[in-house]
């Protein structure tokens, strides 16, 4: 459910969340992502960080700071007072995807456990539009939500040591895509030539929460070309 009302509660002696409700759906998001947009364009509150995630945003403060006391009330009216998708409008994504084969070592035996082609797998989980819900895990990793029931699976039971950067992976209702080389347990899919993150450019992440994601079938080939690394 949705709170008719935000709750604050302490987290430690520096920092608060603001919850607005139980559930993970687009419009909780969007009041997440609202409260987001407007505390990082405040300059007059005594923040230190801002970290949204699915339900909820976490605020850490500078508890010296003399308007450190008045925190709590100021987070709670800005928190009731937001429309519901006042929140600044993400931006729609298109990630590359060669699915299959050594890219997506789990395809064919998810497509088995659903009764499906892999083909049909590929079809369903590129035909959607997917809201990045939060960013977390590692640095540039998306959380997505709006994956389609068909082809939801749990978590691999023993999770993989090492699972390439760009890898693109289901787990439970969610899809996700890794952007470093790291040890995971989604079941793979895919991969993408695109860097999800990368500290030396200016904007060092390719998604933010709030954004959209679509995702586009490609061959090995057009992988290749755009600049993904060859599995020999």
């Amino acid at each position: 459910m949705i709170y008719p009302e935000a709750k604050i509660f302490v987290v430690s002696d520096t920092a608060y969340s603001v919850e607005f409700g139980d559930e993970i759906s687009p419009a909780v998001a969007a009041r997440v992502t609202a409260l987001t947009a407007l505390l990082d364009a405040n300059e007059t509150l005594p923040l230190l960080e801002i970290i949204p995630s699915y339900r909820s945003v976490l605020v850490i403060y500078n508890p010296i700071s003399t308007l450190a006391k008045d925190l709590p009330g100021q987070l709670k009216m800005m928190a009731n007072q937001l429309e519901e998708l006042s929140g600044k409008a993400g931006k729609t994504i298109e990630i590359p995807v060669c699915y299959g084969g050594a890219y997506g070592l789990d395809l064919a035996g998810l497509a088995a456990d659903k009764g499906l082609t892999e083909h049909e797998v590929i079809e369903i989980h590129s035909s959607a539009d997917y809201l990045v819900y939060m960013m977390g895990f590692m640095p540039g990793f998306p959380y997505l939500g709006g994956l389609d029931k068909r082809i939801a699976a749990p978590r691999l039971s023993i999770p993989r040591i090492m699972v390439p950067a760009g890898s693109v992976g289901i787990a439970g209702e969610q899809t996700g895509v890794y952007p470093q080389d790291s040890p995971g347990g989604w079941r793979l899919i895919g991969r993408t030539p695109l860097e999800l993150f990368n500290k030396t450019r200016p904007e060092p992440f390719l998604l933010k929460a709030a954004d959209t994601v679509r995702f586009v079938p490609i061959d090995e080939q057009s992988y290749r070309a755009l600049g993904g690394e060859p599995l020999d």
